[in-house]
Order: C-alpha cells, then sequence, then structure tokens
C-alpha cells in the first residue's frame, strides 16, 4: 500500500460523490506535471486523503489503475483551462467525522513533511499548484494519529476486501470511442468507404490490418503468425488519431487481442531499440500468463521511422508509468 494526498478544491464535490479521481495529462502550456504524472503510479488499495477547504475531509481507496478518460462533464465550469482529455482513477472515499486542519498541528507535522513535493509550506498552509503527491509512512501515522481511529477503520476494510472488489472495471474508453464512432457516422465530409475503413481500424480490422500487415508478420511477443489470431493495434490510439494517422500501416502492431488489451491500457510499451517496458503498475503474474516475459529483458526488434514517431506518443501519454 502507497499513501496519497490529493487537493480537491475545485472539484471536491463531484470527485467524492462520483467516486473517482480525475486530472488533466499535462499544464495548459503542455509542459508534463508531476503532480498529474502521479496519477499514473496510484495502485488499486493505496490510501489517499483528501485535502478541501485547509482540511483533511475524507479519506479514499483506490480502487483501478489510472486510464484514460474525458473531463468529467459534472465539473462544469471548473478547469476551463485544462485538455479534454486526462487520467482517472476510481475511488471509493468516506467522509471523515474528525475533521481536521492541518495548519492547525504543523508542530507535529512539519517534522515529517516530504522534502520533495510536500502539499503543505513550512507554516502548514497547503500548495494549491499540487494535485497529487505521494507521502510517507511517517507522515501517514501522524495524520492517522490526528485524526483517530477512523483512518484505521477504512485501511482495515480496504485489506479485507475481496481482491475483485479493488479491481472492478469501469474504464469508460469504449463509450468514449463509441462516441468519436458516432460522429463519424453522421460526418458528411468523409466518404462512405473511408468512413468504414476508419471504423473498421478501431477494431483492428479491414483496411488499418492490410495496411500494418505489409509491415508487421507476427506478434511481437508471443509470435503468434495467424492473422485470423491477430489484430491490428494503434501504438497512438485510434480515439486520439486523426483520421490519416487511424489509417496509417506506420501506427500499428499486429497483436494477439490478450496483448493488443495490455498495450492499448498502457500495462506494456516499447522502447525505439525494440526493448519490452512492463509498467510499474503491471501485474507480472497476469502478464506471465498473457505470455509476456517478466523476469527478464525482451527485446522484440526494431521500428521503422514511422513506428518510432506513434510509439513515442504511446510511451508519453498512454504507457502507466512515471518518471519522478
Amino acid at each position: 500500500m502507497r499513501y496519497w494526498w490529493v487537493n480537491q478544491n475545485q472539484t471536491y464535490r463531484h470527485e467524492i460523490a462520483g467516486g473517482y479521481l480525475w486530472s488533466p495529462k499535462r499544464n495548459a502550456n503542455g509542459a508534463r506535471n508531476p503532480f498529474y504524472e502521479a496519477m499514473r503510479e496510484v495502485a488499486p488499495g493505496d490510501l489517499i486523503f483528501s485535502f478541501v477547504d485547509t482540511r483533511i475531509a475524507a479519506i479514499g481507496i483506490a480502487e483501478s489503475y489510472c486510464f484514460e478518460s474525458p473531463k468529467p462533464q459534472e465539473f462544469g465550469s471548473a478547469g476551463q483551462n485544462w485538455d479534454n482529455i486526462g487520467w482517472k482513477i476510481n475511488a471509493s472515499f468516506t467522509k471523515l467525522l474528525h475533521v481536521i486542519r492541518p495548519k492547525d498541528h504543523i508542530g507535529v507535522l512539519r517534522g515529517v513533511l516530504p522534502s520533495r513535493y510536500s502539499p503543505l509550506q513550512q507554516n502548514g498552509n497547503g500548495i494549491q499548484s499540487i494535485y497529487l503527491t505521494e507521502i510517507s509512512q511517517n507522515f501517514t501515522e501522524v495524520l492517522g494519529g490526528l485524526i483517530g481511529p477512523e483512518v484505521n477503520q477504512i485501511a482495515s476494510a480496504t485489506a479485507l476486501a475481496h481482491p475483485q472488489s479493488l479491481l472492478r472495471d469501469r474504464d469508460d474508453l469504449d463509450d468514449w470511442e463509441h462516441n468519436i464512432e458516432r460522429g463519424l457516422e453522421v460526418d458528411p465530409t468523409i466518404p462512405p468507404t473511408q468512413r468504414e475503413a476508419i471504423i473498421h481500424a478501431r477494431r483492428g480490422q479491414g483496411l488499418f490490418k492490410q495496411r500494418v500487415g505489409e509491415i508487421e508478420t507476427k506478434c511481437r511477443i508471443t509470435g503468434v503468425d495467424n492473422a485470423v489470431h491477430l489484430v491490428a493495434s494503434h501504438c497512438k490510439p485510434w480515439r486520439h488519431s486523426t483520421n490519416e494517422e487511424r489509417l496509417n500501416g506506420e501506427n500499428g502492431l499486429l497483436l494477439t487481442p490478450s496483448i493488443d488489451h495490455l498495450f492499448d491500457r498502457g500495462f506494456i510499451g516499447f522502447e525505439d531499440s525494440g526493448v519490452l517496458i512492463l509498467s510499474p503498475v503491471a501485474h507480472h503474474p497476469s502478464l506471465e500468463r498473457m505470455g509476456v516475459e517478466t523476469k527478464r529483458i525482451t527485446n522484440v526488434g526494431g521500428f521503422t521511422e514511422g513506428q518510432k514517431k506513434f510509439l513515442d506518443f504511446h510511451r508519453n501519454s498512454v504507457l502507466l508509468r512515471a518518471d519522478r
């Protein structure tokens, strides 16, 4: 279990009621933000302290890894400068009966504040530029002592929960892509034949698979080479791509369905050199059962220059990892 502090002033009401955390992927200027990147490190079962209006008001338990998701409509005018696509984590929150104001206890907390990315200033004021940051076990224990037995009760309930309840999949990527698809179906500027090819490309079939097959001959991970058992997986996801990119053969790899799932959801990726990247949040026993080697470095072979461009997007915007 890891421990996190989230500042939710703008979005507290929506996230607590909706059972999730949501952040943009980047700053408004396109720069990486370590407090948004932290979303990519959260794992099911992690404990989250919710800070709002200068107080710790709730405690959450992460119920999923992060996944791509559109900005929640209920945010309304909050975060007007945020991109429409960001990171989302399913989480179950419990509002605290004993709400504390950390500033009132800064004399105790100051000694355990993180040396990097601390959510509090030395005077006890919050730092609102921080959205999500990891806190140490020592910091957590001090916070827990100030809040009281509620923290241990919530943490204990999590430890006893059935594992599947922590891994429930409410991923809304499919709904998101269906909405894009419906827009394509009524777009009068796209010729019917092209429209059909673009929609089939979402499922890794049709013209896109044919074009990928001119570059790739088998699944890079499992070695399966029978086209019947392979799908064409987008390196830059279909949901992010232009119509041209959706049909570009260099934006694809031929993968078995289970490997396609891992790649599309960011549990694995590839360096330009062909070295397989395993996300830190990936469940290694599951990867092994799907045919992914986890105990040694795997090199799947080189890529074309065009593929490298699309794989760079995947590493930066899909792969679940944070360079901190």
